[in-house]
Formats: structure tokens, C-alpha cells, sequence
């Protein structure tokens, strides 16, 4: 329990900085430029990680790292910047609200991690929390946004079950630094293609960019894919309604927006909801896994008993 409580907080660095990602894109960075914004945001992110993790891929991972790199990072991110300079932050964030249940979805048929009830609910709840949070503006929404949003989050849903699936193989740091260089590489030419000379950046601007790729991507993201492998897929996808909660209060923090009575309740079911997904430890005092991980970890088992055929080698199985 003590484990699932830990990997839950690591977990949750990861949507409380991706939270203030939407406020610095919006205030700080240029608009107009979606692509060089995913471009400049995924790789010095990819680039440092990859300096602390000097590792290159192997095998599989150099196109699984371009899968990753597109779904997770790359287009992701472009999406993300259109959602963020087209909609209000309220829309764009809700509509990312309806990805646990995506997750869970998408976990159930490739890692076999079936949704209990509580996750359920704790979408229901989370995501209601969300909307009483968020919605009720008066602000216009552009439909390119809404299918910006919906696409991005779409996308990563199934990004992230992915690197799940198959991030039991490789190290952490690396796997993380190899998606975000690919997504970067693979956008580049088309970002030279669609919008011609990068854009000039002021001060703010290269703040606002050092901040996003360090904070809310290098680390977000290798403490996001650590949740992954260490926590269902639905209790991180609920998890990941923080990012609106952090939001909000951004704004009334840095912006001087009023917290209202509504978007304060608002924020107490997202926690209870939150609440309602965290991992309940089985027999043995684990947590559920999928079947990646568990077979992953019975290869690992049997490995260090020397290939025996004992209870050690089944232990990793799941039933």
C-alpha cells in the first residue's frame, strides 16, 4: 500500500505541471506555430534526458520509439498547442477529462487490465468534477480546436498504453528520452514544410519554452511512465484529472481568478474521484498488473533461479 501511495504522488507530478502547461502556452508563447512549438518542446527535452541516460535504442525500440514518439510526444503536442491557442482552457481541459476512460478501455484489450467498478465510478465522478469545474463560459469554441482535443487525447490514450505494454523492457529514462527525440525528428520536416523559418522568440518566449520542456516534459514525463509501470492504467488515467485542478488554481493564484463555491466543489470530486481509482492491494500485498508486466516479471524470475521450473517461475504468472 505503502508502494501504490508512493508511485501515486510520483504519478501526479506529471498532470500537476502539464496543468500549468496550457497558461504558459497560452500567455508566453507564440501563436501560429503548433508544429516548431511541439518540435521545440519535445527535443532538448529528448536531448537532456538522453545526456543523463546515455542509452540508444535496440532492435524493436528504434520503431517503437517512432510509434511512441508520434503518439506520446510528436503529434500529441501539436494537437495540444492548437487546443491550447484555439479553445479556453476550460473546454480543451475537460475534454481531456474523458481520457481514463479511454485508457481503461485500451488497457483492458492490449495489457489486460480490466476496469473494476471503482474506476468506473471514479471516472464518472472525476470527470462531473471536471465539468462543474470548468464549464458555463461565454467563450466561443472553435470546432478545429475541439477535434484538436479530442484527436490529442485520443492519440495518447493509446500512446501511453502502449509504452506500458512494452516499457518493462528497457530503461526508464531512456525509453522516455528515445519517444520524445523521435517525436521531435519525425516533426521537424514537416514543420519546415507547413510553416517555413521557425518563429523568432522573445524572452518570455524561451523562458516559457525552457520551462515546458524541462519541467512539463522531461520530467513530467519520465514521472508519468514510471506511474505506468508501476500503477494500473486507470488509476493513472484518473490521476491525470489533477491537470485541470492545477489549472484552476493557477489561475486564481497567478492570474487573480476568483475560486468560486462551484469550482471548488468541483475540485473535491476530482480528488474523490482520484481517490476512488487508486490501486487496492490484492493476496501477497500487491497491487494488479497486467499481463505484460507480470510475464515480464516471470521471465525475470525464472532468469535469476537459472531457468528453473519451480513455484519461482510461476509466481510471475498471471492467472
Amino acid at each position: 500500500m505503502e508502494a501504490n501511495l508512493r508511485w501515486t504522488l510520483v504519478t501526479a507530478a506529471a498532470p500537476v505541471s502539464w496543468g500549468t502547461n496550457y497558461y504558459v502556452t497560452h500567455a508566453y508563447l507564440p501563436a501560429g506555430d503548433p508544429l516548431y512549438g511541439a518540435v521545440i518542446r519535445a527535443l532538448p527535452a529528448g536531448l537532456l534526458l538522453l545526456a543523463v541516460r546515455r542509452e540508444l535504442p535496440r532492435g524493436s525500440w528504434w520503431w517503437r520509439s517512432a510509434v511512441l514518439g508520434l503518439l506520446n510526444t510528436g503529434v500529441f503536442f501539436a494537437l495540444v498547442y492548437i487546443a491550447a491557442q484555439t479553445l479556453p482552457t476550460s473546454l480543451a481541459s475537460t475534454i481531456m477529462a474523458t481520457s481514463p476512460m479511454v485508457m481503461m478501455a485500451v488497457a483492458w484489450g492490449l495489457v489486460a487490465e480490466r476496469p473494476h467498478a471503482r474506476h468506473l465510478a471514479g471516472v464518472v465522478v472525476g470527470a462531473g468534477g471536471v465539468a462543474l469545474m470548468l464549464l458555463g463560459g461565454e467563450a466561443p469554441a472553435s470546432p478545429g480546436g475541439v477535434v484538436a482535443s479530442v484527436a490529442a487525447m485520443l492519440l495518447s490514450s493509446l500512446g501511453y498504453v502502449l509504452a506500458k505494454r512494452w516499457g518493462g523492457e528497457v530503461d526508464l529514462l531512456a525509453s522516455t528520452a528515445w519517444q520524445l527525440i523521435a517525436g521531435g525528428v519525425l516533426l521537424l520536416p514537416l514543420a519546415v514544410l507547413v510553416e517555413g523559418a521557425p518563429p523568432s522568440l522573445d524572452g518570455p518566449a524561451l523562458l516559457g519554452f525552457g520551462y515546458v520542456a524541462v519541467v512539463a516534459t522531461a520530467l513530467a514525463f519520465v514521472a508519468w511512465f514510471a506511474g505506468l509501470r508501476h500503477l494500473p492504467a486507470a488509476t493513472v488515467g484518473l490521476v491525470g484529472l489533477l491537470n485541470p485542478v492545477t489549472g484552476v488554481l493557477l489561475g486564481t493564484l497567478v492570474a487573480g481568478d476568483v475560486l468560486t463555491a462551484r469550482q471548488f466543489c468541483g475540485a473535491g470530486l476530482v480528488l474523490a474521484g482520484v481517490l476512488l481509482g487508486r490501486p487496492v492491494t490484492g493476496a501477497g500485498g500487491r497491487g494488479p498488473r497486467g499481463r505484460g508486466e507480470g510475464r515480464a516479471e516471470g521471465v525475470r524470475r525464472e532468469g535469476r533461479a537459472g531457468g528453473g521450473r519451480g513455484s519461482v517461475a510461476r509466481a510471475g504468472r498471471v492467472p
